[in-house]
């Protein structure tokens, strides 16, 4: 096993035995970003949908829920790159490059003249790493985790590589999200702070190297510094692939291999929270640990994405809430007592933790170096008063969500219909059942719903308070309702940050084999 219990425990008593030293009045903060993370795939919520509840174990992160505060109402975007820059910069992801996804792009990711949350946090003393998925542009040394501010960091730059041999899995021979490569199967991604991981690269399950190096992380932290650690995992985006201890552990699901492998694949992400909080504990870091967790967007309910959503209608890649509404949690001994076992009900938007934690640093949240760039300023808020408890409603009156989706109070509206290629707001326009994919569901239970895009080009309107499932669109029914909110999308959109649209260079490939041995990387100055 690579990942067995007896390797966990080693590492435990090693830890063990570090002196226990005080930390400062700011806390130490962990970020958990879970990758393509269902909501009904959360041990809370898959409770509550009746399926059987040996299908989804998360037992260490339902504990942490348990003694922390559970973020009923967090959005995201609806695809992993805009939401992970959204975080990163603290704009929404219609004020960064929301339409670009490729590595090879320029444009891709956050604009260049933007701060990061890392470099905020430095300024208030942090020491700052970066772990697993980054996704939010490596076209100059600027855009890669060290130049936004991370002290180090070891991970992959593209949206997925395959878990054991980090081989990039969309296609480096195309115009899209992986072009433009000509066919090279041996190109890999893995890059540690300012440089590839040949090293690494030795046919180890990624994230058992990601945990390896959260280990050494914590074991040499001075807990009189403050620590950010953004741990963001591959899991559980695909490919679904797991190591097979934790494929065994579900082998009792037997009509879906994707449900198998993607349940397993969760049940290890759970572990390995677990751990990292076990190892802060016994460095003495719990009474003043912030730990937030968040999926990058809802569920893939198409085929082989294993996800389930249930009730949330659609999935991600749509704008329905089951592919914006995400998981989200914070716990840690940090939190005021009144706080712990609490459910916040109010708006939070991934890109509030900028501010967020930039309030907790002691740091002001503002980005004069974009001002001077003419680049969008931040949109995050301080959304401490709301889940300390010290405030009960959200300092969001309004959420602009997407191009094509904005929420007001209790309505929200969605403009458009089906997209071209990638996915469309409206895409997915159906629900799953509590136990998804399964025999019923596709080829070997792959999963996917057959419904076609629903039609909301002259806008589709929700009261997603009382309709959280989104069963009944009220357009014809409160026609004004739905007139004031598409204006006010309207407006919104001449905000929208539209840089130049650029082809992929040629030279992200070139430079990946001439520079770095085969490994993708910064390509540009």
């Amino acid at each position: 096993c690579k990942f067995g219990n007896h390797d966990m425990n080693a590492q435990l008593l090693a830890l063990a035995v570090l002196p226990l030293v005080g930390a400062s009045d700011k806390p130490h903060i962990v970020f958990f970003m879970v990758d393509d993370w269902g909501w009904n795939d959360l041990g809370v919520h898959h409770r509550e949908s009746g399926a059987p509840a040996n299908e989804i174990q998360t037992p260490h992160i339902d504990a942490l829920i348990a003694k922390g505060v559970l973020l009923d109402r967090a959005y995201a975007y609806q695809w992993c790159t805009p939401t992970r820059s959204s975080f990163l910069s603290g704009r929404l992801p219609v004020h960064i490059a929301y339409n670009v996804g490729n590595v090879c792009n320029a444009n891709e990711g956050i604009p260049r003249g933007m701060t990061s949350i890392a470099a905020k946090l430095k300024e208030g003393g942090y020491a700052t790493h970066q772990l697993g998925k980054w996704d939010a542009g490596m076209s100059t040394p600027t855009h890669t985790p060290q130049g936004r501010g991370f002290d180090t960091s070891l991970g992959y730059f593209d949206h997925e590589n395959d878990y054991f041999n980090y081989r990039p899995q969309t296609p480096f021979n195309t115009s899209g999200f992986g072009g433009p490569c000509p066919i090279n199967a041996s190109l890999r991604d893995l890059w540690d702070t300012d440089k590839p991981a040949p090293g690494l690269a030795d046919g180890t399950y990624e994230e058992e190297i990601l945990f390896r190096r959260a280990t050494e992380i914590i074991q040499a932290h001075d807990t009189n510094t403050p620590l950010f650690l953004y741990y963001a995992f591959h899991i559980v985006h695909a490919p679904l692939e797991v190591t097979d201890e934790w494929l065994e552990k579900y082998a009792f699901i037997r009509d879906s291999s994707t449900r198998q492998a993607y349940h397993a694949m969760v049940g290890y992400m759970d572990a390995v929270v677990g751990n990292v909080t076990s190892m802060l504990k016994a460095r003495g870091m719990w009474d003043n640990l912030l730990i937030v967790s968040s999926s990058d967007n809802g569920g893939p309910i198409y085929p082989g994405g294993g996800a389930n959503n249930f009730p949330l209608k659609g999935g991600k890649i749509s704008d329905w809430e089951g592919g914006i509404r995400v998981n989200s949690w914070v716990s840690g001994g940090f939190l005021p007592p009144s706080a712990v076992g609490t459910k916040v009900e109010g708006f939070v938007h991934i890109a509030d933790w900028w501010h967020t934690f930039s309030h907790l640093a002691g740091v002001v949240p503002s980005d004069p170096r974009a001002d001077k760039a003419g680049l969008p300023p931040p949109d995050s808020l301080n959304v401490w008063p709301l889940v300390s408890g010290a405030n009960s409603t959200s300092p969001h009156t309004h959420l602009h969500i997407s191009p094509n989706t904005f929420i007001r109070g209790q309505f929200k509206v969605i403009v458009g219909d089906s997209g071209t290629g990638f996915g469309g707001p409206t895409d997915q326009n159906g629900w799953t059942g509590p136990v998804y994919p399964n025999g019923t569901s596709g080829t070997d239970g792959r999963g996917g719903i057959s419904t076609a895009a629903a039609d909301c080009r002259a806008g589709c309107l929700f009261n997603i308070l009382e309709d959280p499932t989104e069963q009944h669109d009220l357009s014809a029914t409160m026609p004004a309702v739905l007139s004031a909110l598409i204006a006010e999308l309207q407006m919104a959109n001449r905000t929208l940050y539209d840089p130049p649209v650029v082809p992929n260079d040629p030279k992200c490939c070139v430079v990946a084999e001439t520079k770095y041995g085969g490994f993708i990387g910064p390509f540009l100055p």
